[in-house]
């Protein structure tokens, strides 16, 4: 049994840092893309203020 837990723990530990690192590749998109919509919502409010004003 501790012959095959030894074999597994380096496949285990490459899979865990493989995941760490695809998760916060998505979550900074995720805030990349919020971050973009706020500043294209705050141009556009702006243009409609100088269109009207």
């Amino acid at each position: 049994m501790l012959k095959f837990l030894l074999a597994v723990l380096p496949s285990a530990g490459v899979l865990f840092i493989f995941w760490i690192g695809i998760r916060s590749m998505l979550q900074a998109d995720r805030r990349e893309r919020l971050a973009q919509a706020r500043i294209d919502a705050e141009q556009d409010a702006a243009a409609r203020r100088d269109a009207a004003g």
